[in-house]
Order: C-alpha cells, then structure tokens, then sequence
C-alpha cells in the first residue's frame, strides 16, 4: 500500500462517493475509475454474489425489494469512520456529517431550515442570512450544497443539531443518538 499526497478538494471529492461504510479510498477510486477490484475486494464482492444466489426467491423475498433502496437512502451507508476521523476538528466532522446528510437526503434537507435556537438560526441558504441572524455565528458552507451552518458554538450544541437534522430527515432517535455521537 502507497501513501499519497492529495489536496482538499480531491479528498472532498473522494470521499463524497463513498458508497458504504468502510470503504476505503482505494475501493473508491477503483469504481471512479472502472478499474477491477483489487483481490481483496473481488472475493468479497464474489463472497456477496454467492449469498444472494443461495437465498430462495420466494413471494416474500420479492415484496423485500423496497426496503434495499431505503437503506442506500441512509447516512450509515456513506459515512465513513476512518475518512471522518481525519477531519480537521470538531466542525470538520459536523461539517463532514452535515455533507453526507445532504448527499443522502437532498430533496428533504431543506427540513434542516425548521432547525432554530432560541434567538438565532443554525441554517440557511445564505451565508448572509445566517450572519443577519446573531454576532459570530462563523457560517460554514455545507460542502456541495447551497446551505449554511452557523459553527461558532459549543460541542454539545453541535450535536444536539446533528440530532435534531437526522430526526427531521426520518431517523429513529436511536440512529439519531448513534450520528450525535460521531461527533
């Protein structure tokens, strides 16, 4: 395995296509690039095929096609630890979290917008907005959206928006918490 220097913006770019948890960059770059499977990755991949043959084709295996396709609608799927603990800081990884919700859930992240404190909100489609809002708010562009974050606050409030994002995008509180906690 080789190490390699890459700028931000290209590792952004890679780990915006991760597909599945613990994917790692090699895998990522290999689909991009329709390259074959490295050996590892072939006899996973071999190791799937076989699984799926071996299951019998029943009438209920048939009505189980949806729920697949909500589980590639789910942030578990893209978020990746290893690329999430190499984000620079606490909102690194807010940023990197909130960038995956979006990815996952474009056409209901606008719900993050309901998302407000007391006296200011967390997000907008403006960086002015968010600035008009309240002093210091530090708003951060969410990568690959046209939404806004306000950044300048504590841990815990950061975290409490990561919940409340995942319970307006349809997550249990359980998977809600689980998210909070990567933070």
């Amino acid at each position: 395995m080789k190490t390699i220097e890459i700028d931000d913006e290209l590792y952004q770019y890679i780990a915006s296509n991760t597909q599945s948890i613990g994917e790692s960059a090699s895998q990522i770059l290999r689909r991009l690039l329709e390259l074959e499977p490295s050996q590892g990755d072939s006899v996973k991949a071999s190791n799937e095929v076989e699984k799926a043959v071996e299951q019998p084709q029943s009438a209920e295996a048939v009505e189980e096609v949806p729920e697949p396709v909500k589980e590639t609608a789910n942030v578990f799927n893209i978020l990746n630890k290893e690329e999430l603990a190499m984000q620079k800081g606490v909102v690194g990884r807010f940023l990197f979290i909130l960038a995956a919700f979006h990815r996952t859930h474009k056409a209901q992240f606008n719900r993050v917008l309901d998302i407000k404190g007391r006296d200011r909100i967390y997000f907008a489609k403006s960086k002015e907005a968010l600035l008009e809002s309240g002093s210091s708010m530090n708003p951060k562009n969410i990568t690959d959206s046209e939404y806004w974050v306000m950044t300048n606050s504590n841990t815990t409030r950061k975290k409490m928006m990561l919940h409340e994002v995942a319970l307006n995008l349809g997550y249990t509180q359980q998977q809600a918490e689980t998210i909070r906690d990567y933070l």
